[in-house]
């Protein structure tokens, strides 16, 4: 005779134990739990990739600044003291005449520029520097200045100061002696860094008491470059007709300011990855796999900055326009984009096993789950590392190879039938391609990626339309 006995502690842990390895809720919150857990080794990833992207930039700063700088080039400016009469009523004392002198800037009314850039690549460790050595050759036409019509006494101009200046961001860069003419004139240039201090002088400290002193000037076209002087002795010595020859070194980019009324640049260089950057873009362009050359030209109407002015604030600034010679690092981008998606492969993989545990009746413990979470985030580690060797592209292919098969490997431990584990692995192939495609495709991620997530939504309504989530165990329909 049967009797009916209370259940035990051990029969009730023994129940509770089955109920859980069989509910299909816990085992989705224990996946949950799972993919917030390796949220965080997801985010050093990102965190890893940011600080190796900065070791690059501070290692192109480092060379860079050691050879010399990215360097933009204005210029020649015409400069002409001129006196000023200040009367100050003093009242009881009289009127007494302050004299002071001022400066008037002129820009040439063409100016050409042709040049030639020689590129070199510096290696400092495994990280690359772009750097180049120019050959330029800037001829400018200035117009004769008319002072009558600025309300300025001819009496009061001071051509035997006149000076012009040219404006260079790095003078390290200088790498011959600058030959500076006027006319066929050859003129003397003495370097400067110090172009942007004073405007208004007295005259006798400007003309007189330190004739020989390297004069200072207003604006925002660079703190540092080379002045001429002209040694005009009056208004009858004036000419127009400049040329300066320059061999100059920089990193990175070089460019110019429209200075002239019109300004005309024409670049070429032995370099097959320009880009042409700034306010302007070339008129006319050509690169191809061993050179590149291009030119510009641009009008006084283009640029916001008049052709003359005698204000100590006027500012060259806001139409600077070149080329930049970069070596492409664009595997810390890529990295970066890639590891965004990181949560959501992780996601995608568990789901995949998820559906076939449920489905085929196999049990696969969380700690499965935990070494191919661990596996898929070390991925990136691996494609960041081989990247910076190799290129993004090929990095990508030999760590997404390197790690879809050590999960293949791995799943057959608990995969019953080559046929899931072949099934298993295409689907991560699938994920690895999709996400190359979205990475390269910039312009149509966003369209690519919605219409993958849509397709992969769908896929996974179709293969789980057969499962009874509020039965105790995973059964199927059919």
């Amino acid at each position: 005779m049967e009797t009916n006995q209370p259940p035990t502690a051990l029969n009730i842990f023994e129940r509770l134990n089955k109920w859980i390895e069989e509910s299909i809720t816990v085992k989705l919150l224990s996946i949950g739990f799972l993919v917030l857990i390796l949220l965080i080794p997801s985010s050093w990833i990102q965190d890893l990739i940011l600080e190796r992207q900065l070791r690059a930039d501070d290692v192109v700063q480092e060379v860079s600044s050691k050879w010399s700088g990215s360097q933009t080039i204005s210029g020649p400016i015409l400069v002409i003291p001129y006196k000023v009469q200040e009367k100050i009523d003093r009242g009881k004392e009289g009127i007494e005449i302050h004299e002071y002198v001022q400066k008037f800037y002129f820009l040439p009314e063409t100016l050409d520029i042709n040049g030639k850039v020689r590129p070199e690549v510096l290696h400092r460790g495994m990280f690359d520097v772009a750097v180049y050595a120019s050959a330029l050759d800037i001829k400018s036409v200035f117009k004769r200045p008319d002072f009558s019509a600025l309300n300025i006494s001819e009496n009061n101009v001071l051509w035997k100061d006149a000076y012009m200046i040219f404006s260079i961001t790095d003078l390290r860069g200088i790498n011959d002696n600058l030959i500076f003419k006027v006319g066929n004139v050859e003129k003397t240039t003495e370097p400067s860094n110090s172009l942007g201090v004073s405007v208004r002088e007295s005259a006798a400290v400007q003309t007189e008491s330190v004739p020989n002193r390297v004069p200072n000037d207003a604006g925002s076209f660079s703190a540092s470059g080379v002045i001429a002087r002209l040694n005009w002795n009056s208004a009858e010595d004036f000419n127009g007709t400049t040329s300066v020859k320059l061999n100059l070194k920089g990193s990175q980019r070089l460019n110019f300011v429209p200075s002239g009324k019109t300004t005309q640049v024409a670049l070429s260089g032995a370099w097959n990855n320009p880009s042409f950057d700034g306010e302007f873009l070339p008129e006319s362009r050509e690169v191809n796999e061993t050179d590149f050359s291009a030119t510009w030209k641009v009008l006084h109407y283009n640029r916001p900055f008049a052709q003359q002015w005698n204000t100590p604030d006027e500012k060259l600034t806001g139409s600077d326009f070149g080329v930049k010679l970069l070596v492409p690092v664009d595997q810390y981008q890529k990295s970066t984009r890639t590891a965004k998606y990181g949560q959501l492969i992780i996601i995608l993989t568990f789901v995949a096993l998820f559906l076939v545990e449920i489905t085929r009746k196999i049990r696969i413990h969380p700690f499965q789950y935990i070494l191919i979470g661990v596996a898929l985030i070390i991925y990136y580690t691996l494609l960041l590392s081989i990247s910076e060797q190799t290129g993004y592209n090929i990095a990508y292919g030999i760590a997404s190879v390197s790690t879809v098969a050590l999960i293949c490997l791995y799943s057959v431990s608990f995969l019953r039938t080559k046929a899931l584990v072949a099934l298993f692995t295409s689907l991560l192939v699938i994920f690895y391609s999709f996400i190359f495609i979205i990475i390269l495709q910039q312009d149509f991620s966003l369209l690519l990626g919605s219409i993958g997530l849509f397709m992969i939504v769908g896929a996974l309504m179709y293969f789980s339309r057969g499962i009874k989530w509020y039965s105790n165990s995973a059964q199927s329909n059919s």
